[in-house]
């Protein structure tokens, strides 16, 4: 709610403002939306492609990815951009809220990148004692990484193929792993 607050007080802008390759108010530097396939896996990183089930396509995801803050910090970290988003199931399963922090690399001088996301999600499930066809995330906030290969579309699109996952690391009760893997299509500012 605070972001969408903080989007209203930016003020009336003109198409040509809108268009631009400047980050919208200083701070917004691309948004992007996505469809993906959900509980692909549970496992953390992409290695069992061969055994993912991606018959579940139903849900949408909406990521805020603003500039990289002019700290030192974060420049020693190599410059990830914060972000903010959500991951929603339209079937009823379980949703995620997340914010992280997104290091992009560029393959070579193509348009071509690989981005990594690090950061927590909360979702909407169960934490314990969930229904059959649901999960067990033990802790209602969980650690978030997502992996990704895109390209630049033209001077302000990309597309990104993502895996997105939640889980534990064994720090609660229960550790059952959400994975969705899925395209984001961005307009970058």
């Amino acid at each position: 709610m605070a972001l969408l607050a903080g989007l209203g007080t930016i003020g009336p802008a003109s198409a040509q403002d809108m268009l631009s390759p400047e980050p919208v108010a200083g701070w917004v530097d691309e948004i992007r939306f996505g469809i993906h396939a959900h509980d692909v896996d549970y496992a953390a990183l992409p290695f069992r492609v061969g055994e993912w089930d991606l018959s579940q396509i139903e849900d949408v995801s909406f990521d805020v990815l603003f500039t990289s803050p002019d700290l030192d910090v974060f420049r020693w970290i190599g410059s990830p951009r914060p972000e903010l988003g959500a991951t929603i199931n339209l079937d009823g399963q379980e949703s995620l809220a997340h914010l992280g922090l997104t290091w992009q690399v560029k393959l070579f001088d193509s348009p071509v990148y690989l981005e990594g996301t690090l950061g927590a999600a909360a979702h909407s499930g169960y934490n314990l004692n969930a229904p059959p066809g649901f999960k067990n995330f033990g802790c209602t906030v969980n650690f978030y990484e997502r992996f990704g290969i895109g390209t630049e579309l033209g001077e302000n699109a990309t597309a990104t193929l993502t895996y997105e996952h939640s889980s534990n690391n064994n720090l609660c009760d229960a550790n059952d792993g959400l994975s969705n893997f899925g395209l984001r299509v961005g307009w970058k500012f």
